[in-house]
């Protein structure tokens, strides 16, 4: 009672940012809340009303707290009994190979995957360990197209939701091939939000040198975290990188 208190008297008198991120923190959670995997019905050859699956795009810039989503929703579905399964792409180990990490500390075991593996057969795979009520995917933007079709199936043909997790673009502002795919295909297409320094929405990503310099060329593919990213707006990307 008294954090919401606190929260209430800083939207009445608190700085600009500190009300956008107290906003912030509510958009987000609503999000958790809204994102219900299980949206629509069909019927089945009975005529019995069967549960649609759907597959989600949660999607954003960087640093906005996409892996802390995903762990949340991850600890929903285990605090009622059911069993989510995590995937992440191999590529990315800051926390450790095999982990789902978050900057404000927690972290999750999860299975991990190549860019030729395919997705429909990992998913199998582990049905046969027994069942699997969602699945979940970090770094989905390192997917590739064949891959995000695959999770499809996984949708219409196993009936599985899929909640998948990562950047929109990159640093020169160009579509990774599995976030293009995505939002082509995906059912569901969220923003999750997040701010720059001045407390504005940032939707572009920065990368820079270790003396805080854009970073025009290199390849699209590059781990790394505050040290080599920053979020901005669009105008403030312009200007860095000299659009």
């Amino acid at each position: 009672m008294l954090r919401i208190r606190q929260s209430l008297e800083l939207l009445i008198v608190g700085t600009s940012l500190q009300r956008y991120t107290i906003f912030l923190c509510i958009f987000q959670l609503s999000s958790l809340v809204l994102a219900r995997p299980w949206r629509k019905f069909s019927r089945d050859n009975s005529g019995h009303q069967v549960k649609m699956a759907k597959l989600h795009f949660h999607y954003s810039a960087m640093n906005s707290g996409k892996s802390t989503l995903l762990l949340q929703a991850a600890h929903n579905y285990e605090e009622r009994d059911l069993v989510p399964y995590l995937l992440k792409t191999e590529l990315d180990d800051r926390e450790g190979i095999g982990v789902i990490g978050s900057r404000i500390g927690i972290q999750k075991t999860c299975d991990t995957f190549s860019a030729n593996e395919n997705l429909l057969d990992k998913v199998n795979t582990r049905l046969k360990q027994g069942p699997v009520d969602c699945v979940l995917v970090d770094e989905a933007h390192f997917m590739t197209a064949e891959q995000v079709w695959q999770l499809a199936e996984v949708v219409d043909d196993l009936n599985i939701p899929v909640m998948t997790y990562g950047l929109r673009t990159d640093f020169q502002a160009k579509l990774f091939p599995g976030s293009a795919e995505l939002m082509a295909i995906a059912d569901v297409l969220r923003e999750v939000r997040t701010i720059d320094e001045s407390g504005k929405n940032a939707t572009m990503n920065l990368r820079i040198d270790a003396e805080g310099n854009a970073v025009t060329e290199g390849p699209q593919r590059q781990i790394g975290g505050n040290e080599s990213y920053v979020s901005v707006r669009r105008k403030e990307w312009r200007k860095r990188m000299g659009r």
